[in-house]
């Protein structure tokens, strides 16, 4: 076993541990020290171990057959949601050092950081243990690590509307759990294997059967339909990690599942892949109609997530369908649409930050006194929707040309529907974004720090002018800015060698 390869994984964890031994004091530079060497090791273990795979362990009361069931495998989509996750997560470390603060106007906040960066460690170790699983069993390991991680983290504010989010997005995706630990038994019962490669052991029907508890668990880790509604509920996460759980993380996790069966050399029925993409259509626009009634911004991107991710799974269909470069493109939107996303997030909790609001009626006019959170918010918003050259225009690229090497109507039918999707959501993002920015500029109310400061007296009205981000979040902003031009020069050479059997 590689030191690299163990280091990768242990990191975080340890970085956790130490989030804790050290407390309130020290746990945000322990946490961003762990999570920038994450993210380095990542990147090194993608340089220098491009294609191994290591696999130990066994269970002797399961049988003869029940070997090497951990270890890691590291190929083009393990780097895929490997880069995703570490990089994201040391972004998302370094911009809660500043968000984090006693001066957020949305959520003051003047503790509670080691066990806030004790959950973030363990979430992005978890990520981490997903993106370089060799078997099933060790993926559904950490895929029920990342369901504990987000809840503790969703449910952080321990306030009523934290709490009741935290256990249904716990409750939901437990669901999808169940149907993931039942298509793993039924798996090993019949071919004694636990690896992705065993469904082609079996009958092509029961195959279909077994492909089909996979999907709904990955229906409900993705938030797809009708497992979506915990999604939006998780708003009331702190805000970095609203980015971390709809970018790079949890609900990547299910499309990450699909993507790995897919890839390990056996055939999906006709019937299943256009179930896979017909239902990631009817996801994608019952999203986008959810789009028009949104108010907080955070509800609003949530529901982007659920079309994107329904964008992910579309082009995984349609590559079992027979479009490999549709089948790329998917795995190139789980790194491009990471990168997009955490820009918009990352935007709404500076904005949250300084004004305390989220509410897309009561601001305006903020670009006066945000420049550097407009430019970013517009840039991740055209990286979103597909504006070239930046960050998603080349996945959605990919499927939109796989759409055309599917046989018969399908491929052209998808190919309307999503360009149709992409251009409204383009037109209504830039709609929110000039709301947000531009027009009457807003007056921004600071909270003083007071023992009363529920009386009217102790909060103040300054002017735009005013408002100073923490240079931390300055800083990620500018780095995701580039982050949107530059991903696809690190992503689409790693997709080429992604080739589904």
């Amino acid at each position: 076993m590689q030191p690299l390869a163990v280091a990768v994984v242990a990191i975080p964890f340890l970085g956790a541990v130490a989030c804790l031994a050290v407390r309130d004091r020290a746990s945000k530079p322990t946490a961003i020290l762990a999570t920038a060497l994450t993210a380095i090791t990542a990147v090194l273990v993608a340089v220098y171990m491009p294609n191994e795979t290591y696999q130990f362990g066994s269970m002797p009361w399961l049988g003869e057959s029940a070997k090497g069931l951990f270890g890691y495998q590291f190929d083009p989509l393990a780097f895929i949601m490997l880069l995703a996750s570490t990089i994201i997560g040391a972004i998302i470390a370094i911009y809660s050092a500043g968000y984090l603060s006693p001066e957020n106007a949305d959520h003051p906040l003047g503790g509670g950081y080691a066990r806030y960066y004790f959950w973030l460690l363990v979430f992005v170790g978890s990520m981490v243990g997903i993106a370089v699983s060799p078997t099933l069993l060790q993926l559904l390991i950490f895929w029920e690590m990342t369901t504990l991680t987000s809840w503790a983290l969703i449910s952080f504010y321990d306030n009523t509307e934290s709490l009741k989010a935290g256990m249904k997005a716990l409750v939901m995706t437990s669901i999808g759990g169940l149907f993931f630990i039942t298509g793993l038994v039924w798996i090993f019962s019949a071919t004694g294997s636990m690896k992705f490669s065993a469904l082609g052991e079996m009958p092509i029907g029961v195959r279909a059967g077994v492909f089909a508890f996979f999907l709904i668990a990955a229906w409900a880790k993705s938030a797809q339909l009708p497992f979506h509604t915990w999604l939006p509920d998780a708003m009331a996460a702190p805000t970095p990690i609203s980015a971390y759980l709809h970018a790079a993380a949890m609900v990547k996790a299910g499309v990450f599942l699909i993507a790995r069966l897919l890839s390990a050399g056996w055939g999906l029925p006709l019937g299943m892949g256009l179930l896979v993409s017909i239902a990631a259509l009817v996801t994608m626009f019952a999203a986008l109609y959810m789009y028009f009634f949104q108010d907080d911004l955070k509800r609003l991107l949530a529901y982007s997530t659920i079309a994107q991710l329904g964008y992910i799974l579309l082009g995984l269909g349609l590559g079992s369908l027979g479009a490999i470069i549709a089948f790329q493109g998917a795995a190139l939107h789980i790194l491009m649409h990471s990168v997009a996303k955490t820009t918009l997030f990352l935007t709404v909790g500076a904005i949250a930050y300084a004004t305390g609001t989220r509410s897309l009626a009561r601001l305006s006019g903020l670009s006066q006194a945000m420049p550097l959170v407009a430019v970013a918010f517009f840039v991740g918003a055209l990286a979103l929707t597909g504006f070239p050259p930046l960050a998603c225009f080349w996945s959605k690229f990919y499927v939109l040309a796989g759409a055309l090497q599917v046989q018969g109507v399908f491929g052209p039918i998808v190919l309307i529907l999503v360009l149709a999707e992409s251009l409204v959501t383009f037109a209504w993002f830039l709609w929110v974004g000039q709301k947000i920015f531009f027009g009457k500029p807003m007056r921004l109310g600071v909270r003083l720090k007071s023992e009363t400061d529920h009386e009217p007296e102790n909060v103040q009205v300054v002017s735009a002018s005013n408002v100073n981000l923490p240079y931390t979040m300055s800083l990620i902003l500018i780095l995701l800015i580039l982050a949107c031009i530059a991903a696809p020069i690190v992503g689409i050479p790693l997709v080429q060698g992604i080739m589904p059997k």
